[in-house]
């Protein structure tokens, strides 16, 4: 695959290099831009409906510029979903002058990336709206630090949160410690009486720095931090490392192997989109419903636990293949269940959508409108409900989605409403999905030893998790050791989908918004 120039009399267009989803590449083969080259390629590209996938820097030693150390590099990803191909390039930053034009004014989804290579490089990002720390840690250059007013990092105490002013306005503080048992986030609401004119969320509170991590540690514990990484989302953050070591080491794995990956993924998927649309029922009072999407959610947890040996995935799926197999009494069993779990979760469902008491709830609350989900790039189910049909299993086709099509369901209310019924409906394609392909499991080995990766190369992974698209990038040094990986979890798209769901709602109806995104904070603090 070479980088391709045009020619159109004596003008040479930039160069473009595209690459594919598991693919690996010479990291010497991307394009290095200069500075308004690479905005342009961004902005332009984005206009033409191309989208931001990833925006991460590295330093340019080690495998991304071993010529250039001491200098950062910003690679930029282009997702071209409709071509299912990636376009990839990058830009140099002097050491001495650690700094760039900020996209974000022009092109909002580069808002977070941006504030991440600023706190992650010390980088600044010049003209950056809103350019506050995301996980408040030291910076990996170990320079000075961009905000003197929180010199106190890693302490989140001094986040400089916006304000509304004047004497009708209050303001109501929540978080980071929550009533229930889940992780730390705290949400700053400025209303004027019930209405909430602005919401800003505030996480990084457990920034466990699992990227760096990733560099540092023997190769047999990596699979272990990638499965941590969100501890609701084990299968689809595993199959994207496992999917880079593959790539890296030219490892090819086994069709029945890819067949038991899926397999997982969908029970992930359906354990996660059932128990939401359970909490959905609690939060609107219709307690029946409530049990019995909870009950649904134990069993696919239950037949994840048989597959894998732990409920929610781990330990299965490892570089080279899966460590465990279905057997043919398994088959039948799991396809017996699955048909009576699709016969109940049908009953309940049609009890919980039809009930006027829950539509009065949930329609028109916490919109989400097609234009801003696309401008802040949201992704997964939340995108889908605001009409953006993005899905790697279709857009990216990986392992055993490139011979079994799962059609993509969106709609166009962008309401708590759309958000519920994109998880009916994904649950009800991913049990079709299941039931079809344990009927013909294809044959295969387990698992196959990955060989060496290889140097100086980079990989990319992406898999469509429950809460929408997972991306791993990994950069190898001459010495084929990690040198740079890179993850990027869905929600780090969609807590601002969130933030702009509750503006303009009743601050009431903020639990249900919450709950309609279900968004992981391990996930955002790495």
């Amino acid at each position: 695959m070479k980088p391709a120039r045009f020619w159109e009399g004596n003008k040479v267009e930039p160069q473009e290099f595209y690459v594919r989803n598991g693919q690996s590449w010479e990291s010497s083969r991307v394009p290095i831009l200069d500075e308004e080259s690479f905005r342009q390629n961004i902005l332009e590209g984005c206009s033409r409906g191309a989208r931001l996938v990833n925006l991460f820097a590295c330093p340019a030693g080690g495998g991304a510029c071993p010529e250039d150390s001491g200098n950062v590099r910003v690679f930029a990803m282009l997702g071209k979903d409709q071509e299912g191909k990636i376009s990839v390039f990058s830009m140099r930053i002097p050491a001495d002058n650690a700094s760039f034009r900020s996209l974000t004014p022009e092109l909002p989804q580069a808002h977070m990336f941006e504030r991440e290579i600023a706190e992650q490089f010390a980088v600044t990002p010049v003209g950056h709206p809103w350019l506050k720390p995301v996980r408040y840690h030291q910076n990996y250059r170990d320079v000075a630090d961009l905000w003197p007013e929180v010199a106190s990092r890693p302490v989140p105490g001094t986040y400089p949160f916006y304000r509304v002013e004047g004497e009708e306005a209050h303001e109501v503080a929540v978080g980071p410690v929550h009533a229930g048992i889940i992780e730390p986030g705290h949400f700053r609401f400025q209303c004027h009486g019930e209405e909430v004119l602005n919401l800003e969320i505030q996480l990084g509170y457990q920034h466990r720095g699992i990227e760096k991590m990733m560099e540092e540690v023997p190769a047999e514990r990596m699979v272990l931090l990638a499965e941590s990484i969100a501890g609701d989302t084990v299968i689809a953050h595993a199959m994207a490392y496992c999917n880079i070591v593959e790539s890296l080491s030219d490892c090819e794995i086994s069709p029945r192997a890819q067949a038991i990956r899926a397999i997982a993924l969908e029970l992930e998927r359906l354990s996660n989109h059932i128990g939401d649309l359970g909490a959905l029922s609690t939060d609107t009072g219709f307690s029946p419903p409530a049990a019995y999407f909870g009950r649904l959610r134990g069993e696919f947890l239950n037949l994840l636990m048989e597959l894998s040996g732990n409920r929610y995935g781990r330990s299965l799926c490892r570089p080279g293949g899966v460590l465990f197999d279905l057997d043919p009494e398994m088959i039948e069993d799991f396809r017996h269940r699955l048909l009576t779990a699709r016969k109940n979760f049908k009953e309940i469902s049609d009890l919980f959508f039809s009930a006027s008491s829950v539509l009065s709830r949930l329609e028109g609350t916490g919109v989400v409108s097609t234009r801003i989900a696309k401008e802040l790039g949201l992704v997964g189910p939340a995108a889908r409900a605001s009409g953006c049909g993005l899905d790697v299993r279709t857009d990216y086709a990986f392992g055993m989605y490139r011979f079994h099509y799962i059609p993509v369901s969106t709609t166009l209310s962008g309401d708590v409403h759309a958000r519920a019924l994109i998880r009916w409906l994904e649950s009800q394609r991913s049990l079709e999905f299941l039931l079809d392909i344990l009927t013909r499991i294809p044959e295969g080995d387990l698992c196959v030893k990955a060989p060496a990766l290889k140097p100086n190369h980079m990989a990319l992974a992406m898999v469509e998790g429950w809460r929408g698209e997972t991306v791993h990038v990994a950069i190898t040094d001459a010495r084929a050791g990690i040198a740079r990986y890179k993850i990027k979890d869905p929600s780090f798209h969609n807590w601002i989908g969130l933030a702009m769901a509750a503006r303009g709602a009743q601050i009431s109806d903020f639990p249900l918004c919450n709950k309609s995104f279900n968004l992981s904070y391990a996930g955002h603090d790495l």
